[in-house]
C-alpha cells in the first residue's frame, strides 16, 4: 500500500526536474488562485455553492460541497507541491476539476474568451493532474524520500 501511495515514478534527473516545476506551478496556482479564496470566503460562499448533479454527490449540502472542494483545492494542492502522496492527491484534484468542467460548468462555453463560467480553467488544471497521476512526483519529492527510507531499512 505504501508503494502505491508514495511511488515517485521516474528517478531520472531531467524528468524529475520537469515534474518538480509541473507540481509546484500547478499546485501553487491552484492553492492561491482558487482554494485560498474559497477557504477565506467560506461563510459567504457556503450558502449558494453549487452541488454536483449526479449520484451520490447530488445528496451533499452546499456547505459540504464547498468543504470538499476546498479540501481538494487547498489540501491536495499542498500535497502536490510537497510531492507527498502525489498520485492520490492528483486523482482527487483531477476528479474535482472533472466535476467542475463537465457538471458545474456544463452549460458554460469551452473557452474563457466566449464568456464567464467557461470549462477552460478546470481543464487546464485537469491536464497536469492527469500527467502527475500517470508519472508520479519524480525524484525531487517527498514521495521519493519516503520510499528511499523504506529501501534503506531492507
Amino acid at each position: 500500500m505504501k508503494t502505491f501511495l508514495f511511488d515517485c515514478g521516474s528517478r531520472d534527473a531531467g524528468t524529475s526536474l520537469g515534474l518538480l516545476f509541473l507540481r509546484v506551478g500547478t499546485g501553487l496556482l491552484m492553492f492561491f488562485g482558487h482554494g485560498l479564496g474559497k477557504l477565506q470566503g467560506f461563510a459567504e460562499k457556503s450558502k449558494g455553492f453549487p452541488v454536483p448533479d449526479f449520484f451520490p454527490l447530488k445528496y451533499m449540502s452546499s456547505p459540504f460541497s464547498l468543504g470538499a472542494t476546498i479540501a481538494a483545492e487547498v489540501g491536495c494542492a499542498a500535497l502536490i507541491v510537497l510531492g507527498i502522496a502525489t498520485r492520490p492527491a492528483a486523482f482527487i484534484l483531477a476528479f474535482t476539476m472533472t466535476v467542475a468542467a463537465f457538471n458545474i460548468h456544463a452549460d458554460g462555453p469551452w473557452f474563457m474568451a466566449a464568456g464567464a463560467g467557461a470549462k477552460e480553467p478546470a481543464l487546464l488544471f485537469l491536464i497536469p493532474c492527469i500527467a502527475l497521476l500517470l508519472s508520479g512526483a519524480g525524484a525531487f519529492s517527498g514521495d521519493a524520500m519516503i520510499l528511499k527510507e523504506r529501501r534503506r531499512s531492507w
